[in-house]
């Protein structure tokens, strides 16, 4: 029964993979039509169960390979430059799906007492001269975009430099090219901040803001500058305006509580309601706990001191001098310090309290040092803006 069972299960499974491999035929997609048969040919091909993928890949292989000489026919005939790349894919299509069908050979078609029929081409010839003419017209027609002033022109054309490095490694000057391809297509962007507050932003905190490299930004056409350099036309410019800065007054709050809580106090034996100690059925005396209460006197200190930094962040199109858009940027730091001491029994205050009694009295961070404190806050809030609002928007 159980090899009924898996039998059944087996032909079920075969004529699935049939039926799929069949609809992908006639469907035309012939090369995922190729990939069904040759995947369930790998093993025991010369099964008799395996006969019908082998007609599939007969016929799908001869109508995928007319399909793409036609193509290349027509593409040739049309003389567009631009559809080299697609000539020279079909061909290595052409070959790649020989060699895919290669190692299964021969494959018996058991009815006919013949093998199944697969005309191969040696294409070599039409790859190698396709790859050529390709090399040449990326080559040259990637120079001539490198000509213009627009980026994303020039951002295409080393795209295709990068593909040609591939396609024909050490063709002409084709590294260089990339090269230069890369620094006419970059976004060179001047980083810059301005203090309008009355107050000194402390020096550290203003490099850290400005050392775009920790931004972690990763954009590949995009280089920030802090200081400008020669010999670089930058693009735009990033401008943090700092406009306000308020720091709260040193504030020391004190505030007195009182907690009270019962607690077990040992153990005590058990009476009831007449007053007479409870026993057991051996006779001995039933002991419950005793509870007390207990209360402490809490005084609670408080420092607390806050700087609100507020500025905005302006990007300027610096080839046209003008402003392209201002976001808003603000950032509250806060320094707190509770401390206590108590009187009375320190069992009455909940267990999370503790903390605040071994804690002492600290001195206030200078304003300096809060400004610079917020500095965490200020360059997560820069980046968010940033990477939500790229600079080119095409």
């Amino acid at each position: 029964m159980k090899k009924i069972t898996t039998l059944f299960l087996f032909l079920v499974l075969v004529s699935c993979g049939v039926k799929q491999t069949t609809n992908l035929l006639a469907s035309g997609e012939y090369d995922a039509a190729i990939d069904n048969a040759v995947n369930s040919l790998r093993q025991n091909k010369d099964k008799k169960g395996k006969q019908d993928y082998i007609y599939l890949l007969e016929e799908a292989f001869a109508k995928a390979k007319d399909r793409d000489l036609r193509q290349i026919n027509l593409l040739v005939k049309d003389a567009n430059p631009q559809k080299l790349e697609k000539i020279y894919d079909t061909y290595i299509l052409l070959h790649n799906r020989q060699e895919q069908i290669r190692p299964l050979l021969p494959l018996h078609l058991m009815k006919e007492n013949r093998n199944a029929k697969f005309e191969f081409d040696d294409y070599s010839d039409q790859i190698v001269s396709s790859k050529n003419a390709l090399a040449k017209y990326l080559y040259d027609n990637a120079k001539a975009l490198l000509f213009t002033k627009d980026k994303m022109t020039v951002r295409r054309a080393y795209d295709d430099l990068v593909y040609l490095e591939q396609l024909s490694p050490n063709f002409k000057d084709t590294k260089k090219l990339i090269d230069e391809a890369y620094a006419k297509g970059t976004d060179y962007v001047s980083v810059s901040m301005k203090n309008d507050t009355k107050m000194v932003i402390p020096q550290d905190l203003q490099r850290d803001l400005l050392d775009f490299s920790t931004y972690g930004l990763n954009d590949k056409w995009t280089v920030y500058h802090s200081n400008k350099q020669k010999n670089v036309a930058y693009d735009y410019g990033i401008a943090v305006n700092f406009k306000d800065i308020l720091i709260s007054p040193e504030q020391l709050k004190e505030k007195q509580f009182t907690k009270e809580k019962q607690i077990k106090d040992g153990l005590k034996n058990l009476l009831d309601a007449r007053g007479n100690v409870v026993k057991d059925s051996l006779g001995n005396i039933i002991k419950v706990d005793k509870f007390k209460t207990v209360k402490v006197d809490i005084y609670e200190f408080r420092q607390f001191k806050s700087v609100l930094v507020t500025a905005k962040v302006d990007y300027v199109d610096l080839k046209t001098n003008q402003l392209l858009e201002t976001f808003p940027l603000s950032s509250e730091f806060i320094f707190e310090n509770i401390y206590s001491n108590y009187r009375g029994d320190k069992r009455a205050a909940d267990e999370s309290y503790y903390t605040y009694f071994g804690r002492k009295s600290v001195p206030f961070p200078s304003n300096e040092q809060m400004v610079f404190d917020s500095g965490e806050d200020l360059k997560l809030k820069i980046k968010n803006i940033i990477l939500r609002n790229k600079l080119r928007k095409n």
